[in-house]
């Protein structure tokens, strides 16, 4: 999941002021996509956008440099379109979680016959999940049994 979709409490990872600046760009020049359909006018809307960002690149002093992002972020927010496109297999999109992965467990409820139809694929899974329970109680250790049955 992108940094980007996440609360700010769960952020792991720190962002230069850079990646901020790329951030905020990308996310403008989506918004002009959205505003605009005929192709020659959002591109003549972009060179401006990045006319506006080419123009503030050499700033030195961290502080302005800040504000400057700081601003841009609160115009972008105040303009942003009100339908924005999404892409379909995206969060929002119209196909986000149409497709359902199956688990890997499921395998294991399958009748004998249906295995047997696979016999080398069930016999390396077998394989491959001895190896796994093995590796795990290795690192964990055995799973915890009670005295009560």
């Amino acid at each position: 999941m992108s940094s980007s979709l996440l609360p700010k409490h769960l952020h792991t990872t720190l962002k230069s002021h850079a990646q901020k600046v790329c951030s905020l760009y990308k996310r403008a020049l989506r918004n002009e996509m959205d505003k605009y359909d005929d192709r020659w006018l959002y591109r003549y809307h972009a060179v401006l956008l990045r006319a506006r960002f080419d123009k503030h690149k050499d700033i030195k002093d961290l502080r302005k440099a800040k504000m400057l992002l700081e601003e841009g972020e609160k115009e972008l927010k105040e303009n942003l379109h009100y339908q924005p496109l999404k892409f379909s297999y995206s969060p929002g999109g119209i196909n986000y979680g149409r497709s359902v992965e199956i688990p890997d467990w499921v395998l294991d409820f399958w009748h004998p016959l249906e295995k047997a139809r696979y016999p080398e694929y069930f016999a390396r899974r077998e394989l491959r999940k001895q190896e796994y329970i093995e590796r795990w109680e290795k690192k964990y250790g055995k799973p915890y049994e009670s005295d009560h049955h």
